[in-house]
């Protein structure tokens, strides 16, 4: 089982219509073979700068062959998505985690 982590940092203007964007998004990712899991949390510490909150959603994923396969096949393009609709008005930072 792998993680994949999405760190975000989005503009408090755009909280209502990010946190419905991002609802869809990951119930789309969530189609995808290999996904299994996710959960959306806001991170309250470290507190986000002023005028911005902050989201980790974390994906459990089947193993490194099926993220490898969103990475190649889907990520391209659902990200541009993300860009498209909101520009600047947030950031993501990804990881992913493995088991020991």
């Amino acid at each position: 089982m792998i993680t994949y982590e999405v760190n975000l940092e989005v503009a408090a203007a755009l909280r209502a219509e990010y946190l419905a964007w991002l609802q869809a998004h990951v119930a789309e990712i969530l189609r995808l073979d290999g996904f299994e899991a996710a959960m959306i949390e806001e991170v309250t510490d470290p507190a986000p700068p002023t005028g911005h909150f902050a989201l980790c959603v974390r994906y459990r994923v089947r193993d490194a062959t099926h993220l490898q396969a969103y990475f190649d096949q889907h990520a391209a393009c659902m990200r541009a998505e993300g860009i498209a609709r909101f520009g600047e008005g947030f950031r993501a930072h990804r990881r992913v985690l493995q088991p020991l």
